[in-house]
């Protein structure tokens, strides 16, 4: 099977897990349960459950292992982007080439449709099909990366530095909380399911850390460079909103210098992997030369 294909069935069963999960939109109460759906469903490019995979390829998992854990870190990264687009954060009306959910819906909605996904990622790990400590692995990894250790604080520090430019020490410590904790959950999650011993853990761990550097620089690059239309959401929102950004501080030439460097230390990190780790390679590639 080609790199495309396997994502391609990796998202497909990411869609049919998370179908199963979510409440039926026909049970009350309606309008929860369809903003639910609507948030998560058809649509995004599920980097952080084709991590999963990826991860839990490399070391030989069952595949039906994986599938709790990258529907759940999907969840919480839909409940993030839920809460990241109402008025009171980034307050913005395009998600995935549609209105967001507090638009589609209403704010309070989107609210309690985003505090309910969250719920649901824990109660899906809770009862993955594994053992007990691997179950309570995934949970603490996930909980860890989601709160304010991981992607909350990273969302508190953006929010405490808009107006102003922070040093990159401090640029990449806020995108390694906001972006980088799940994708690095993501794929601790997935080398936990391939019981991956402490030294393929922290290897694989410093690729995911770089991997969500590198993904937020691209980010930062194509909010410049990209339009609305090719991006799905509004473009030039970071400098409308006056946001510290990797081209913002470096300017563009070095920050895609960055990026390039970021690449170079990926690779580095899954070489002793070799033929093993192509899946993860190509997601590493596909974070840096996508064009949305």
């Amino acid at each position: 099977m080609t790199t495309e294909a396997l994502f391609g069935h990796w998202r497909e069963r990411t869609e049919r897990q998370l179908d199963a999960a979510l409440p039926a939109a026909t049970v009350a109460p309606l309008r929860l349960h369809q903003a639910m759906r609507y948030a998560t469903l058809g649509g995004g490019k599920r980097m952080r459950p084709l991590l999963a995979y990826a991860a839990g390829n490399l070391l030989g998992a069952d595949e039906a292992l994986l599938d709790a854990p990258a529907a759940a870190v999907e969840m919480i990264h839909a409940y993030s982007l839920v809460h990241d687009d109402l008025p009171a954060m980034d307050d913005d009306e395009l998600r995935r080439g549609r209105p967001t959910v507090h638009v589609a819906y209403d704010e309070a909605t989107a609210i309690l449709a985003a505090d309910a996904l969250q719920a649901a990622a824990f109660s899906l790990l809770a009862s993955m099909p594994a053992a007990a400590e691997l179950r309570v692995a995934c949970l603490q990894t996930l909980a860890d990366a989601s709160g304010a250790a991981g992607m909350c604080g990273g969302q508190a520090l953006d929010i405490d530095a808009t107006g102003q430019q922070q040093p990159l020490a401090d640029l990449e410590r806020m995108h390694a909380l906001k972006t980088g904790a799940l994708i690095r959950a993501a794929v601790r999650m997935g080398a936990l399911c391939g019981g991956a011993d402490e030294a393929t853990l922290q290897r694989l761990d410093r690729f995911a850390a770089t991997l969500g550097l590198a993904f937020q620089v691209r980010d930062d690059i194509l909010d410049v460079e990209a339009s609305s239309d090719q991006l799905g959401k509004t473009a030039g929102k970071d400098s409308a909103q006056d946001k510290s950004t990797f081209p913002a501080l470096l300017g563009m030439h070095e920050a895609k210098a960055y990026l390039a460097q970021l690449t170079t230390r990926m690779a580095g990190e899954l070489q002793p992997f070799g033929e093993r780790a192509s899946a993860l390679q190509a997601l590493a590639r596909l974070a840096v030369e996508r064009s949305h």
